[in-house]
């Protein structure tokens, strides 16, 4: 089976890009990396530090000093794979309430994205790749051999995320989650600095009623086959 070097998976909040990529990485043997948990570790850096998710000279050099790291699960809590940020595990916390609401503020900074995404790159180079995020195919790796643009509707986002959290023992309504989803979805698309869009030529994988096994399947089919810019 013939598979490219490079994946890049984008697509909105909660679409499934974490979990679908992982898999995908994991069934090909490839480094996974989900370059949204480095800008949410950036913001709860922020967050931990009381900087203002606005202060732009202090959050390029956050994203500069931090040292974040990405790798296989560590314990068996449901989570796709582990999270580290100055040496200490953040992975859960990264998905706090408080860092929802400060994220797309923060990875609009371009200093903050200059520093993540030069991390991002040098990654990428080290063999071949998932890499997942929300301008992968359009920014940090634009001669990716594959570009999936993974979504879903809104409201199928906030029930995918009222069911994260209730997983782990944390509730919050769905009209609140639907809101969160569709603000983030707005400052995704509108900022200047690596807007939120399909790559011209990404292969977009619609996901609204298919089970996790269901979505991987369609993006297995699309990583390894040649045609796009095409709706799966």
């Amino acid at each position: 089976m013939a598979t490219p070097r490079t994946v890049a998976i984008d697509g909105p909040a909660g679409a499934g890009k974490s979990t679908i990529g992982a898999l995908v990485a994991e069934r090909l043997g490839y480094l996974f990396l989900d370059t949204g948990a480095m800008y949410r570790a950036v913001a709860l850096a922020a967050r931990r530090g009381g900087v203002d998710p606005d202060d732009a000279a202090e959050l390029g050099r956050i994203a500069r000093e931090v040292r974040i790291a990405i790798g296989p699960p560590t314990v068996r809590d449901g989570r796709p794979y582990t999270v580290l940020l100055d040496g200490g595990d953040v992975t859960w916390a990264i998905r706090s309430a408080d860092v929802d609401r400060i994220v797309s503020q923060v990875a609009r900074i371009e200093a903050v994205r200059d520093a993540m995404v030069a991390q991002q790159r040098a990654l990428a180079g080290r063999g071949r790749v998932v890499m997942v995020g929300r301008d992968i195919g359009t920014v940090v790796l634009p001669d990716a051999e594959r570009k999936i643009y993974l979504t879903a509707s809104a409201a199928e986002r906030a029930r995918r995320r009222g069911e994260e959290l209730a997983a782990r023992g944390e509730v919050r309504s769905r009209q609140e989650l639907l809101r969160e989803i569709l603000r983030r979805d707005r400052l995704d698309s509108e900022r200047k600095v690596s807007p939120l869009r399909p790559a011209d030529d990404a292969i977009v994988v619609e996901t609204d009623g298919l089970t996790v096994g269901q979505a991987l399947d369609k993006v297995l089919q699309v990583v390894t086959r040649t045609e796009a810019g095409q709706t799966t």
